[in-house]
């Protein structure tokens, strides 16, 4: 019986999908739940897994777009029959069916002769680039040797190219969209990280030990964001044709970095995560996300995004707005400099800020505002994000 291998869908409003990579070859045989293709979609790349064991046939080609529902390739489940059905008993019989097929090899049409493959071997010669001039196509020793004086010769001025994938083209797509739709400005502050500092110093091992998590900075930043929100609620809104919609939760957008590119997972409900829930959760969707299991619900319906541009190693720079968002926190690297405290130069762990914002909807009074907040909390964390007990907030 031959089973349709059907585009399954991504998730809600996604009708197409783009295949990123088939992970078996044409008449491969697959194991039932075996990935079998990579898909993307305009929020994620997704895997295919096998529904059935047997011989796989594909329909369709890496890189072409198809809707939700269609078939892509079949799977003949009757040749697990045939494969179990193989015993020791019949090896006369299958090693008579296995010479046929080996009769019938042709070393022609871009199979290299014993002294091409050798150089192929030998020097890592892509063996699609050499076109062979012999009999049939065959690959000869003269075509190994002219394709790698040639690719000698031209190995520092190569021009590749390769096709965009779906989600990439989508996510080009927003960006230049949020640009010309949105009234987008960036404002700036810093923060004096000396507190996180401390408390991390004072408590990172013991809250590593017993919860299995790292106490890291975004917990801190994650907290931080969701007072400010609460203060500034036209922050934690979006605009919806003539109307303003406002949310009376915080689903925190969180940038990752994923082996696609970057993935925005949300953490839902953030005003009612402690620390430790919060750090865990983080852990839990960027694992996911490196791993490329990251489904396209635990990317949508985020509030408000932060990004983390410093791992990287950045200074300073002007995130952009995460549609239909209307605002976005960017951290940037910590760096020791001198500042003046109470009249005199300190060396402090510095990080610049930046909020870029929409708007249409929320003043300049009250995105600097929100900054603001944000680098209160942070300077003073203890105060205004643990109710002045750290060891009851962090559980300790």
């Amino acid at each position: 019986m031959k089973l349709d291998i059907k585009v399954p869908s991504p998730g809600e409003s996604i009708s197409e999908v783009e295949i990123a990579d088939w992970l078996v070859k044409d008449g491969d045989f697959v194991e039932k739940d075996q990935p079998i293709a990579e898909m993307d979609s305009d929020k994620a790349t997704l895997e295919i897994p096998a529904e059935e064991s047997g011989i796989i046939s594909i329909n369709v080609e890496v890189g072409e777009t198809i809707k939700v529902g269609e078939v892509i390739g079949h799977i003949d489940t009757n040749s697990v029959t045939k494969k179990e059905s193989e015993k020791p008993s019949n090896f006369a019989k299958s090693i008579t069916k296995s010479e046929k097929p080996i009769q019938e090899i042709n070393y022609a049409n871009g199979f290299p002769s014993p002294s091409a493959k050798k150089i192929i071997d030998e020097n890592g010669i892509d063996l699609e680039s050499v076109k062979g001039t012999g009999k049939g196509g065959r690959i000869l020793k003269e075509d190994v040797i002219k394709t790698f004086a040639s690719q000698n010769n031209n190995q520092d001025r190569n021009i590749s190219r390769r096709k965009l994938s779906l989600l990439r083209r989508k996510v080009s797509e927003r960006l230049v969209n949020v640009k010309n739709e949105t009234a987008m400005l960036t404002t700036f502050n810093e923060v004096d990280m000396s507190s996180i500092f401390s408390l991390r110093s004072d408590f990172k091992e013991k809250f590593s030990k017993k919860f299995g998590v790292g106490l890291g900075f975004m917990s801190f930043f994650t907290k931080a964001v969701v007072r400010a929100l609460q203060d500034f609620p036209d922050v934690n809104s979006v605009i919806d044709g003539s109307d303003q919609i406002f949310y009376n939760y915080c689903d925190i957008s969180i940038a990752v970095s994923g082996p696609k590119g970057l993935m925005v997972p949300v953490v839902r409900s953030a005003e009612k995560l402690n620390f430790r829930e919060i750090e865990s959760e983080i852990k839990r969707l960027a694992v996911r996300a490196r791993e490329g299991e990251i489904t396209v619900d635990e990317m949508s319906g985020g509030t408000f995004t932060i990004s983390n541009g410093g791992v990287f190693g950045s200074m300073l720079s002007t995130p952009i707005i995460n549609p239909p968002q209307s605002a976005i926190l960017g951290m940037h690297n910590i760096i020791q400099r001198p500042i003046a405290v109470n009249g005199k130069v300190e060396i402090r762990p510095m990080m610049y800020l930046a909020l870029s914002y929409d708007h249409r909807i929320i003043d300049g009074k009250e995105s600097v505002g929100f900054l603001l907040a944000i680098k209160e909390s942070l300077e003073s964390p203890v105060d205004l994000l643990m109710d002045g007990n750290a060891k009851k907030a962090l559980e300790l």
